[in-house]
């Protein structure tokens, strides 16, 4: 099994968001997607959702 490295998963996984509907991918801060500050750049929509560890 590998090992986890801290610094790859915090750059793959932190402040990392998809749009609920076209599925792509937005680097941001959580505080701006709770205000509402931030939306998609291919279908505007303001739903977001923090990428899943898988």
């Amino acid at each position: 099994m590998a090992t986890k490295i801290p610094e790859a998963e915090a750059r793959l996984l932190k402040n990392v968001f998809v749009c609920r509907d076209c599925k792509s991918k937005i680097h941001t801060t959580s505080m701006r997607v709770l205000s509402g500050q931030v939306k998609c750049r291919k279908c505007k929509s303001r739903h977001l959702r923090p990428v899943r560890k898988k």
